[in-house]
């Protein structure tokens, strides 16, 4: 028999952001702004000449489809829990988050590789065109960031599309400044360059939360200290051991804790007491909020706390 703790939302601090507020209204803004910043960077890249708008034109493009994406991913994950997922539809925000940043992270990769041959081979770039389009990307993303700036604090698929929208806000800041110093002083190699370190900017940011998102789907055990379970467990009366230990996470938010409890013999009712205290201790110290506990009496030859 085993003791099962039902889903909740305690989380230390006393409080979650429940993204299913997440607007559409607010998601279609954000969706139509940078369509539009994308099709005058296309327009404006091609006619200046500027490779940095361009690669702003690609950046945005992609946001355009992440936007999307999340926000269908979201309304996914609110779905209930089923006989084909027991577990809900929760990481289809991960999921989401993952494949936004993947494609982010190549896009940069491949933008790094053009700048590099546009460094060998300058092209000459109509600063003026360059700077009024790069004024319109600046004032459409800052727009669009402000816009997800609350939501993405407290949800990994929110926040892979808000770098996407702050990657544009300082790339548009960096063609902007590009375009001035290619008006005044004829410097067009600054074009490339701001490329080059736009994309490595991009790719730091991106590569944190591809690393995060891996982890969640690959169910990697949370940074939790196992030492300290083990020991604060067994010292509670009359539990002698715990083992077959596992931990995962649902989300970024949901942490799943199951485990056995070699204890004493007793009544059932006397158990329920033990099991009351140990999931009490695993919320209170580790936000612990999905835990199953399987009772026994010297069942389990192996008694490590990561036993097969």
């Amino acid at each position: 028999m085993s003791k099962h703790e039902h889903e909740h939302n305690h989380i230390k601090g006393g409080h979650t952001h429940d993204v299913s507020t997440l607007s559409g209204k607010k998601i279609f803004w954000v969706t139509l702004l940078n369509a539009t910043i994308t099709v005058a960077e296309i327009v404006g890249g091609i006619l200046s000449g500027s490779l940095a708008l361009l690669s702003d034109a690609v950046h945005n493009l992609s946001d355009t489809v992440a936007i999307a994406l999340s926000y269908y991913a979201n309304k996914i994950a609110q779905k209930p829990k089923d006989a084909k997922k027991t577990y809900g539809y929760k990481r289809a925000e991960i999921l989401s988050a993952f494949i936004n940043s993947a494609v982010l992270l190549a896009i940069s990769i491949v933008l790094i590789f053009e700048a590099f041959k546009r460094l060998n081979s300058p092209e000459s770039i109509n600063g003026t065109l360059m700077i009024a389009v790069a004024l319109i990307g600046l004032i459409a993303n800052f727009v669009s960031v402000y816009l997800l700036q609350k939501d993405s604090h407290e949800n990994l698929n929110i926040k892979s599309s808000y770098l996407h929208l702050l990657s544009d806000t300082v790339s548009s800041v960096g063609v902007l400044a590009g375009g001035i110093a290619i008006k005044i002083w004829g410097i067009v190699w600054i074009d490339p360059l701001i490329t080059v370190l736009i994309s490595l900017y991009i790719s730091k940011e991106t590569w944190q939360v591809i690393k995060k998102t891996v982890d969640i789907l690959m169910q990697s055990s949370p940074a939790l200290d196992y030492k300290a379970i083990k020991r604060d467990i067994e010292g509670i009366d009359k539990v002698n051991n715990i083992h077959h230990v596992h931990s995962w996470m649902g989300n970024e938010k949901t942490i799943y804790f199951e485990a056995h409890i070699d204890m004493e013999d007793m009544l059932l009712s006397e158990a329920e007491s033990i099991y009351d205290n140990i999931e009490h201790y695993l919320k209170e110290h580790y936000d612990i909020n999905h835990i199953t506990l399987q009772p026994e009496v010297d069942k389990c030859s192996d008694k490590a706390i990561f036993a097969l």
